[in-house]
């Protein structure tokens, strides 16, 4: 059972779209954007979906919080920072490009990290691309390729791990990448995201991004 006690939902319904706070979230909510009921995490977000502000795609996507349901930020140097997945894609929109897992920069529009699934028709395949800002006023992250050939509804695992010397580690489908960040990211709050953010927002209702999660979690070690 995946434990949801940190974290809230942002689901794309309502303007701006609704926020189902922790509290809610681990006493059971489920709506046709989410669920939880079979032991997984079921996320679905249609392209036709509302945005968040400033968010030019819709989402159905967990952010990080303590178990009181308050907003957890944290800086690098205080801790081995970990966010972890099982998952598969089941389904990606026209353009074939979801993120799925993130560090995000606190009161920003700039991820440090933004993992991606993106599907190419022409290999009935996807690869797993981390989009990397070296430096938090880098305007475009660095693209780089982790995993190739990922097909829908494989499973596989990723990992985000952010060293407190400030070393970025991403695995994904059994490949690896680590560079580290610039200093000047330090003492900027963060926080990890994990669900189905699409990168497409034309299309009919049916369109979108589904994904299933099998493991999800989070970790602050700081021994």
């Amino acid at each position: 059972m995946i434990d949801l006690a940190t974290w809230n939902l942002s689901v794309p319904v309502g303007n701006p779209p609704a926020t189902i706070d922790t509290p809610r979230l681990v006493s059971g909510f489920k709506d046709q954007y989410f669920h939880s009921n079979t032991g997984t995490l079921f996320f679905w977000s249609p392209v036709t979906g509302s945005k968040t502000e400033n968010a030019i795609y819709p989402r159905t996507e967990l952010r990080e919080t303590y178990s009181n349901g308050t907003l957890r930020n944290w800086t690098y140097p205080d801790a081995d920072n970990l966010l972890y997945a099982t998952l598969a894609v089941n389904q990606v929109p026209s353009s074939g490009k979801i993120v799925i897992g993130q560090i995000h920069a606190y009161n920003s529009t700039k991820p440090l990290v933004k993992v991606e699934y993106q599907y190419k028709t022409s290999k009935l395949s996807g690869n797993i691309v981390a989009k990397v800002r070296m430096r938090p006023d880098d305007k475009e992250g660095r693209v780089i390729t982790i995993a190739e050939n990922v097909k829908l509804d494989r499973e596989f695992s990723y990992l985000i791990h952010l060293s407190r010397s400030g070393t970025l580690s991403i695995s994904a489908a059994g490949y690896q990448w680590d560079n580290k960040i610039s200093a000047t990211w330090r003492d900027k709050p963060l926080y990890f995201k994990a669900g189905v953010y699409v990168q497409d927002n034309t299309g009919y209702t049916s369109e979108g991004g589904k994904v299933t999660f099998y493991k999800l979690d989070i970790d602050h070690n700081k021994g």
